[in-house]
């Protein structure tokens, strides 16, 4: 095997280390005959500014969200009611790009609100719900049927909050899903054309996986991945497309192919982790 430094990166001992280590992880995925360069350079598209809502009455959920947001160059108005927030979205409605909501806000009755935003929004706004607000499956039906976009734990670090607003940020690129979406951060292997590559995922969907990534496909490029859930022995492989792309963030990846047993953990998992840290 000729050995160089990644792309990107410098030095001699930790550059050529770390190079040995992703592709001793590459040759045991996928066998000696693929021993190629990692994390190949690309480009992205330009990133537009957004205004988002974050609606919730725990100031640490608002201040962590505005900071994630602000921080990417985004507007965030933060509401602590339904009150301000029903006002909010009657003055501002054609300058809002997205709404994550809180559904236990003081004096306000669950899907009720949802339904007084359309409303006012004639359902043009994306919704997100905080994923621990919710209280049954039946409200998930419910929503659903209102046009919401998508479920994000408000308890996510930091770091994971701009990867799982962006699929709703951009819909032009993105492609969005209403399923629920995990945060999840394991290591996982994806093959495109004859390179491979390492990185961590961003979170799991029952039809997708978010990767964080530097160097991200261009949208619509086939892939197939190889990961491990928490706690099992055995590889999930699969095959897919490039759905979303951002630089900033990474790029999600929404499944084509797989089998019945491994969707079958994916989906148990996403069940079982969905509903966790409810607000009581």
């Amino acid at each position: 095997m000729t050995c160089q430094n990644p792309p990107g990166e410098r030095g001699h001992d930790k550059s050529f280390e770390l190079y040995r280590q992703r592709a001793q992880i590459c040759n045991a995925a996928y066998g000696p005959d693929h021993r190629v360069p990692i994390d190949l350079p690309m480009t992205s598209p330009t990133v537009t500014a957004k205004t988002v809502i974050v609606a919730d009455d725990t100031e640490f959920v608002r201040d962590r969200f505005r900071s994630a947001l602000e921080g990417a160059g985004h507007r965030a108005v933060t509401v602590k009611s339904a009150a301000e927030l029903l006002a909010r979205v009657r003055a501002d409605v054609d300058h809002v790009d997205l709404i994550v909501l809180d559904l236990r806000l003081p004096h306000a009755p669950g899907v009720d609100l949802v339904r007084a935003i359309r409303k006012l929004d004639e359902g043009r706004l994306p919704i997100l719900i905080f994923s621990g607000t919710i209280a049954s499956a039946d409200e998930v039906r419910e929503l659903a049927a209102l046009g919401v976009a998508g479920y994000v734990n408000e308890y996510s670090a930091v770091q994971h909050i701009l990867p799982s607003l962006a699929p709703h940020l951009f819909p032009d690129n993105f492609n969005r899903r209403s399923s629920a979406r995990v945060v999840l951060g394991i290591p996982i292997q994806y093959r495109f054309g004859n390179t491979i590559a390492a990185a961590l995922t961003l979170n799991l969907s029952h039809g997708g996986i978010a990767i964080r990534t530097t160097s991200p496909l261009e949208s619509a490029a086939p892939i197939k991945v190889r990961f491990r859930m928490p706690g099992l022995k055995r590889d999930i492989d699969a095959e897919g497309h490039v759905a979303w792309s951002d630089r900033r963030v990474g790029m999600g990846i929404q499944f084509d192919k797989v089998d019945p047993a491994s969707q079958t953990i994916i989906d148990s998992f996403v069940d079982a982790h969905f509903f966790s840290n409810r607000k009581a």
